[in-house]
């Protein structure tokens, strides 16, 4: 797991979009356009669970 900002292959050139911060112990996210307005922190368990429900999605 990184611990650097990175957003998601699927945002594509554009700002609008959220930026992820990974560790061991979770994650943070934040709004590329309001970058300055702090982030939001998720438990590895609640990160966990929210990424298996986007993968199990039909896209």
């Amino acid at each position: 797991m990184s611990a650097e900002w990175h957003k998601s292959s699927y945002s594509g050139g554009t700002n609008d979009c959220v930026e992820v911060r990974e560790y061991a112990h979770g994650a943070d996210l934040r709004d590329t356009k309001h970058r300055d307005a702090g982030h939001l922190s998720f438990p590895v368990g609640e990160w966990g669970a929210f990424l298996q429900d986007l993968r199990s999605e039909r896209f």
